[in-house]
């Protein structure tokens, strides 16, 4: 940093992790610039067309358990970029008991929540870094195909064995490096179908079996994301492991194979990888301030407790604070 400027901060990865960090560090008064390798915003809040189709095909859902992210929801619902979808533990039948917990989604579509995170906010989409280094005290941030970004502290949102690849090798402190390569992901295999009608999976439109190889199915249409009729299938993580490597007809056989849709028939069918999808063994803190010799933090949903995007947006929000304090800011 120079004189009086704000610090300039690059975050990378424009998931909720993300965008939450950039939010609060702008609020601090940093210069934040947030990158993303994917067209689009959002992460795991992910919506894709098919045709006249639309399906969330990441995080089909959220809770909101703490008062810091139900304050965020409650201005979501305000600002109609999000609505309660049902209440109550879903099983392979429909709703067993009602808990009282919410479950809400964006409206119209899950990626409308990381749209509206990321207006006000310097996101630069298709742009993947490709190293991460210290020169003369500040951070070089290598992008495939362009010039090094130059920042004086960076948060690194990106799944944690992508971000231990991006770090050079001498960058990261050893102990840091243990903590880091501690965490652990199971993979999801999401098949998206656009079918010729309603399979009429009844209310809410989504079920949770309780055994493989499905996890989750939701009916787009019913969700009130699709026009037309879509389902979103999400293997189990032991399937998701065994099937990663099969090619898309297999996967689609294994996994359809194993719903009854009715009357239903697919009209066209697509799979997506999410390679880590879930962490399976987390670290315990909501973000890391690494011991480098200039400012970092790693955040997202696999540091500290909380939903799966709850988790993700908390870890954002205490990388922005650790990192605020650590600059000085707000």
């Amino acid at each position: 940093m120079t004189g009086n400027a704000a610090p300039k901060v690059l975050v990378i990865g424009a998931g909720i992790a993300g965008l939450f960090a950039a939010r609060d560090l702008a609020a601090a008064g940093a210069r934040v610039v947030v990158v993303d390798k994917g067209r689009g915003v959002g992460g795991r809040l992910a919506t894709r067309r098919i045709g006249g189709a639309s399906l969330d095909h990441g995080a089909q859902f959220f809770t909101a358990r703490s008062a810091a992210f139900s304050a965020e929801v409650a201005g979501w619902l305000a600002s109609g970029v999000a609505t309660d979808w049902f209440s109550g533990v879903l099983t392979g039948e429909g709703i067993d008991h009602d808990d009282g917990e919410v479950r809400y989604r964006g409206a119209p579509t899950m990626a409308t929540v990381a749209k509206y995170l990321a207006q006000d906010l310097d996101v630069r989409t298709a742009t993947r870094v490709d190293s991460i280094e210290v020169v003369e005290g500040r951070w070089h941030v290598g992008v495939e195909g362009g010039s090094a970004l130059l920042a004086d502290a960076v948060v690194v949102t990106a799944p944690v064995p992508q971000t231990l690849a991006l770090f050079a090798p001498e960058t990261l402190d050893a102990f840091d490096r243990v903590q880091l390569e501690r965490i652990e992901y199971a993979p999801t295999l999401a098949v998206l179908a656009v079918l010729d009608r309603s399979p009429d999976i009844g209310p809410p439109g989504a079920r949770r079996p309780s055994s493989e190889p499905v996890a989750w199915y939701a009916d787009n249409q019913a969700k009130g994301v699709s026009a037309a009729p879509a389902i979103t299938v999400h293997a189990g993580p032991r399937t998701s492991a065994d099937l990663w490597d099969a090619e898309d007809d297999e996967v689609v056989a294994t996994v359809l194979g194993h719903l009854d849709l009715g009357a239903a028939s697919v009209v066209e069918c697509q799979v997506h990888r999410w390679r880590y999808a879930q962490a399976t063994v987390a670290h315990p803190d909501p973000a890391l301030l690494l011991r480098t010799d200039a400012p970092a933090v790693t955040a997202g949903d696999a540091f500290g407790a909380g939903g799966r995007v709850e988790g993700a947006a908390l870890s954002g929000m205490a990388a922005a604070n650790r990192l605020a304090e650590r600059l000085g800011l707000g």
